[in-house]
């Protein structure tokens, strides 16, 4: 599943082609996506976008009217194409720019969404309980602390609940841990306020490197450009089960916790 850095690279590899242009035409081919694209994203239509910016894992499209609320799913893509390029099997839907150019949503398993956000409304039900951006001053190492308290769950399920922080999905949960060097299944009250400030500062560099790097593939995971992402040549801990940590040559050891596989080193994370 795309995370948050795959998403960002996505908007940002968008927004240039987007931003101050005219949606001339939207056509959705395929309406059945996790949810029914909802009539009210024609408002699309005939506006200049204005904004494109994310939230957690969601990109939103801003028009005077709205936002269009875009997920990618599992395995979902935006691509902007010159227009004419012939429209690929599983592209849903279609915006076309003034500037002549395509924007396709690509969705084989139909897991992503197109919703729609009316102006001055309260906020979507998908975005109105989220926390804090993990690259946003609003989260550090005093949130983050002030959240484990009195918590048994494990840090790592904590740091993916997206009411703590948002956008920290598996591989970057496994992947700050081990550069913070806590133990996944740790349960959060036991981790010291000094920890939590390496945790957090672990998940802004993971993601921002990430993010730098053009996301992480595996699977079928594209930027916008239909490239794919290279962060997953230096993970350090994520999918690395019985091989050597490139810290100590422990083995990585393996686990499933919170129905998700979970990768550590037995010697550098306590």
């Amino acid at each position: 599943m795309p995370e948050l850095p795959e998403v960002e690279t996505t908007r940002r590899g968008i927004a240039p082609h987007l931003l101050g242009h005219r949606v001339t035409q939207l056509l959705v081919h395929e309406p059945r996506l996790r949810w029914p694209v909802p009539d009210t994203v024609s408002a699309l239509e005939n506006a200049t976008i204005t904004a494109v910016s994310r939230r957690a894992k969601y990109l939103l499209l801003t028009v005077p009217a709205g936002s269009a609320i875009v997920h990618l799913g599992m395995s979902g893509s935006l691509r902007f194409c010159t227009d004419g390029e012939p429209r690929r099997k599983h592209d849903h839907v279609e915006m076309t720019l003034s500037s002549g150019g395509v924007l396709r949503f690509h969705d084989p398993r139909r897991f992503g969404c197109l919703l729609w956000q009316a102006a001055g409304d309260p906020p979507h039900p998908l975005l109105a309980k989220l926390g804090p951006e993990p690259l946003s001053d609003a989260f550090d190492g005093d949130t983050l602390f002030a959240a484990t308290r009195k918590r048994a769950v494990a840090i790592k399920i904590l740091i993916m609940n997206a009411a703590v922080v948002v956008g920290v999905g598996n591989i970057y949960a496994s992947e700050a841990l081990f550069a913070a060097g806590v133990r996944p299944g740790r349960a959060a009250r036991r981790v010291t306020r000094v920890e939590a400030h390496r945790i957090a500062a672990a998940i802004k560099t993971v993601l921002a490197r990430s993010i730098e790097m053009g996301g992480t593939t595996l699977r079928d995971f594209v930027d916008s450009d239909g490239q794919p992402g290279y962060f997953a040549q230096s993970l350090a801990a994520y999918g690395r089960a019985g091989e050597p940590c490139r810290s100590c040559r422990t083995l990585i050891a393996q686990r499933v916790l919170g129905q998700r596989s979970t990768f550590w080193c037995p010697n550098c994370q306590r």
